[in-house]
């Protein structure tokens, strides 16, 4: 990283631009890629992106074991919403071989795999609150999660890596208390999540910072196959 200042005739400063290498180390990437950015202040002028450091060999991994071996590895895929990749992957499974579920075990899945989606969401939008000097929005955040996290955790047994779903089916059924438990956490988590809200929806630098910026249309995030 470096930075010249020049001196004008008039004694004020003119900054020539940053030349600064973010990532791919946490917090600044997370461990997934690299960046080279050039910066005018806070205005990025030039980026050159560098992916894939954080490659797992999850393909070649499942090439030595069974499809029910496989289980494990579709939870490490992302940590903080595991129920989603083990839903996926045995549904994947299950329409290979002509299998379904039973009703229950599908509402069961979309339940769990709902709130695994959540506490990812919750993880994301609080730690981008974070990294723009938000830590408080953050906390709140991983507050919600935490609470999400204990509600899986008597389901699955698990705190993160549950490996909860089974070609055909499910570990466990629901904890016989999980109806009224889940009302609590629903009634915290929504608390927390308007708690976030009121400190960032009308934020004058959030919005400043967030506004129009990485913006895509409806149509680009489909050809992209982006989701959530």
């Amino acid at each position: 990283m470096s930075e010249i200042l020049i001196e004008t005739e008039g004694g004020d400063l003119d900054s020539a631009p940053m030349n600064l290498q973010m990532g791919p180390s946490h917090p600044a990437m997370h461990g997934t890629i690299k960046m080279r950015v050039k910066l005018d202040g806070e205005i990025v002028q030039k980026t050159e992106v560098e992916v894939g450091y954080l490659h797992r060999g999850f393909e070649k991994s499942c090439e030595s074991v069974t499809w029910s071996q496989v289980m494990p590895y579709t939870d490490r895929l992302n940590y903080v919403s595991p129920l989603c990749n083990n839903v996926g992957y045995c549904m994947a499974v299950e329409k290979l071989i002509g299998v379904r579920a039973t009703e229950r075990c599908e509402y069961i899945r979309i339940i769990m795999a709902e709130s695994s989606r959540i506490c990812d969401h919750l993880t994301c939008v609080g730690a981008s609150a974070m990294e723009l000097g938000g830590f408080t929005a953050f906390l709140y955040a991983i507050e919600a999660r935490e609470e999400l996290w204990r509600l899986t955790e008597t389901v699955t047994g698990a705190r993160l890596t549950h490996s909860y779903c089974r070609i055909g089916g499910l570990k466990d059924d629901l904890p016989i208390d999980f109806l009224p438990n889940y009302r609590v956490v629903e009634k915290k988590a929504r608390s927390l999540v308007a708690d976030i809200r009121a400190l960032l929806d009308r934020n004058r630098i959030f919005l400043d910072r967030m506004k129009d910026v990485g913006s895509m249309t409806a149509e680009r995030a489909l050809q992209w196959g982006f989701t959530g």
